[in-house]
């Protein structure tokens, strides 16, 4: 349902160019911000509140050199925007003709056929067969499958007494809980991760695209041929009656929901637990649980930190800001999350962020990755109880990238343990 609006409506087209409007930050030829800089990076947050402090709820931003793009930073106005599809359509059609085919960000924002970057009728009808592939998976056995890939990844490292939760533990584990999921050799599943890393860093995306697009049609076929019990037999034999480009673009937004925000999230609330004394007692049987801190990373670091992109199909007025047609707008689910108008008091069991997204194209998958999330975390914090930061929290690295909000790695000390059976 669209939200009843005010201050958000659409105007007649002109020739595709923004109205010039004296107050409007995004109609100005200034200099834009930069999500990728190191500065940011380092300090997303601190970028964020300076944003609104000079812009209000939505901020000129270049997403690469030479693209602009404007961020959503206003909670309210970010439910607007997510839950009005006909005027903020997903699909990016008109804008990435203007775009270099050699740009970083092209490959993950350009169209292809799949739920993620349809409009309309196509998206309802990927959204249908992608739902029916989720509502399929047995989350008693999930359960099981991610305690079996959990306890091998633990017993590597359990007894040295130090670890990179990223590389050995949370990407491993995303990974693989991804691969079952789709039915996925492991050689198959160690091109796609490779191809998606590429895609998401938008340092190499163009080859990263390519090389995970190669490995998921030789997964395509193979289960067009031999179906299974898996994510890609049923979205295979789906009513919806998918070809193999469908099939193959719809399997990596799979992965592209599984994999990086996966990993981010359980690293990212690792640090929080580790590093944090409210949870730092649960860890040792004390106070708030593996779920309040998911939510508060939800809240503060979540996985895709700048996502969920729509291009206006006309020139829009909101909130006094023209916003122009065919121009990507990205919410901010970081900055959204910790809008002053909605932060304060204590956000235990509280889950109204935008971390899932909003509207016709929020997750579907929330249920499944909650229970991956925590899993993984679980298994770890129970073999290795009194696990440490192995740095000071100020020399933790995060990986650069317009979208997403993802540790380097994270090493941690821990009294060597014996191997789980």
């Amino acid at each position: 349902m669209t939200s009843p609006r005010s201050d958000l409506f659409a105007v007649p087209a002109a020739q595709g160019r923004p109205v010039p409007h004296p107050d409007s930050p995004v109609a100005l030829d200034g200099p834009r911000i930069s999500l990728g800089t190191p500065e940011f990076v380092a300090d997303p947050h601190g970028a964020y509140r300076e944003m609104r402090r000079r812009y209000g709820s939505m901020v000129p931003i270049e997403l690469a050199p030479g693209v602009p793009a404007t961020l959503v930073i206003g909670y309210h106005t970010a439910l607007r925007i997510l839950n009005d599809p006909d005027h903020f359509p997903a699909d990016p059609r008109i804008w990435e003709r203007t775009v270099p085919e050699d740009c970083p960000v092209r490959p993950i924002m350009q169209w292809y056929p799949n739920v993620l970057r349809s409009a309309g009728a196509a998206h309802e009808r990927y959204r249908r067969a992608f739902t029916a592939a989720f509502d399929r998976v047995d989350l008693h056995e999930l359960h099981a499958t991610v305690e079996k890939i959990a306890v091998p990844l633990i017993n590597e490292f359990c007894e040295s007494g130090s670890a990179d939760l990223v590389s050995q533990y949370a990407f491993p584990l995303a990974f693989e809980v991804l691969n079952r999921l789709v039915g996925c050799s492991a050689e198959l599943g160690g091109r796609v991760a490779t191809g998606m890393a590429a895609l998401f860093d938008t340092v190499n995306a163009a080859w990263g695209m390519d090389h995970l697009s190669r490995a998921l049609m030789e997964q395509v076929q193979l289960r067009r041929a031999q179906p299974a019990d898996d994510v890609t037999s049923h979205l295979s034999h789906h009513p919806a009656d998918l070809t193999d480009e469908e099939m193959l673009f719809n399997l990596i937004v799979f992965y592209g929901g599984g994999i990086e925000p996966q990993q981010n999230l359980i690293s990212n609330t690792l640090l929080l637990m580790i590093t944090d004394e409210r949870f730092g007692g649960d860890i040792l049987a004390g106070s708030l649980s593996t779920r309040d801190a998911l939510d508060e990373v939800l809240f503060t670091d979540p996985p895709m930190a700048n996502f969920s992109i729509t291009y206006p199909r006309q020139p829009i007025l909101i909130e006094d800001t023209w916003l122009p047609a065919h121009q990507p707008v990205v919410v901010s689910f970081a900055a959204c999350n910790n809008d002053p108008e909605i932060a304060g008091g204590d956000r235990t069991g509280n889950r109204s962020h935008l971390a899932w997204g909003a509207g016709p194209h929020a997750c579907p998958a929330r249920s499944v990755a909650y229970l991956v999330v925590q899993d993984a975390i679980d298994q770890l914090l129970d073999a290795l109880p009194e696990i440490r930061l192995a740095v000071d929290p100020s020399e933790i690295r995060w990986r650069p990238g317009p979208f997403h909000r993802a540790l380097v790695d994270l090493p941690v000390t821990f009294p060597p343990s014996p191997r789980l059976r």
